[in-house]
């Protein structure tokens, strides 16, 4: 039983801070050190989805108009997902007033997001697609950053940086999540990019399954595995607010429902000879996925070990169980216990949402419609 305890709590912690500690000190010591290259300037494709984005679309068109990129070479394509408020008629009045930038699109029933970037890729004429959402307006230099990084040989995706507006639980641990991405980027590749913004080549992209539940991690996982490298552009900024727990656990479940599909649809990605960034998929995604079960049995063992006769050790056993009641304390508490109990609640709401998603996808009812 002890040496369950023990494996339990040695997965937990290299998850959540050996790995993060470790990738950080390899992009230190050994560094891609890939510079951008500036002056080309490729015709860009903005496709962005859209459903019920009706307090979003100007914006985030606006946004986009005053990019500091040439006007000439940036177009802007949105495709309405049979939105059901007012943004079919707010995308009509945006592609007459610019009718020599933005273009819209409309499906007759809800599709979902892969089958509108599908039919956007399509209807695209620029040799590099910006890849974006409805929600988050973008800095102002954000295309030429990411476009700079994308004319990098190798290089077949560029991810952008989302900033979180607001002090919730979420917005702390997207920090923390961010700086993995950053060190993972800085160091070889990164394992997935941030949906709201990444670039890739035209010739590059695919259509993509109409059931994927994530493109953000499709796309950048099939550049990965032929061997192109995913990077990040920290100084192309995206913005949002962070959401509270409630609707973070129902992303996060579509999130890691989607991971374990994307394990099924490219098991490559678990193969150290076919995948290069394995140690890091390993790590950042598969481990994510056991430790809900870490969690659990730690507590368990922990509790039985305590029931046994006390010996050698007991008051650090002791001393673990009530490290992990205050945590829990804390989780419950949440925000009434100020930034650590919305730290903790966001942690214990991220392990049940993988459970969560576990169960969505194995019993097929994880939607792909948003």
């Amino acid at each position: 039983m002890l040496w369950i305890l023990f494996l339990s709590l040695l997965i937990l912690v290299y998850t959540y801070v050996g790995y993060p500690l470790l990738i950080a000190f390899l992009a230190r010591c050994c560094p891609l050190g890939l510079k951008p290259r500036q002056g080309h300037t490729p015709s860009v494709s903005v496709l962005i989805p859209v459903y019920n984005g009706q307090d979003f679309i100007r914006g985030k068109i606006e946004s986009l108009l005053q990019q500091d990129y040439p006007g000439h070479k940036l177009e802007i394509l949105l495709c309405s997902d049979a939105s059901d408020d007012q943004s079919d008629a707010i995308l009509r009045e945006s592609e007459r007033n610019y009718p020599d930038q933005v273009r819209v699109f409309y499906m007759e029933q809800r599709s979902g997001k892969p089958a509108i970037l599908n039919r956007l890729r399509k209807e695209a004429r620029g040799e590099v697609l910006l890849l974006t959402d409805i929600r988050q307006p973008l800095k102002q230099d954000c295309v030429s950053k990411l476009v700079a990084r994308l004319e990098i040989p190798g290089v077949g995706v560029v991810g952008g940086m989302l900033l979180l507006r607001g002090s919730t639980g979420a917005g702390l641990y997207w920090r923390y999540e961010r700086w993995i991405r950053q060190s993972e980027s800085d160091f070889r590749s990164v394992t997935g990019v941030s949906g709201s913004l990444y670039v890739i080549a035209a010739e590059d992209m695919q259509d993509m399954p109409e059931d994927i539940i994530l493109d953000d991690v499709w796309v950048p996982s099939v550049q990965r595995l032929r061997k192109h490298r995913v990077v990040l552009e920290p100084e192309a900024v995206a913005w949002d607010e962070a959401m509270e727990d409630g609707r973070e656990f129902g992303r996060k479940v579509r999130t890691l429902a989607g991971n374990y599909q994307l394990m099924a649809r490219l098991p490559a990605l678990l193969s150290p000879w076919h995948n290069p960034s394995w140690f890091e998929f390993f790590s950042h995604k598969l481990m994510r996925l056991v430790c809900p079960w870490a969690l659990l049995t730690l507590f368990v063992s922990n509790l039985l070990l305590l029931f046994q006769e006390p010996g050698r050790g007991f008051i650090l056993l002791e001393l673990l169980m009530a490290g992990q009641v205050v945590f829990y304390v804390l989780a419950l508490l949440g925000e009434r216990a100020g930034a650590l109990g919305r730290l903790a609640r966001t942690f214990v709401v991220l392990n049940i949402a993988a459970v969560v998603g576990l169960w969505r996808y194995l019993s097929g009812r994880q939607k792909i419609a948003w």
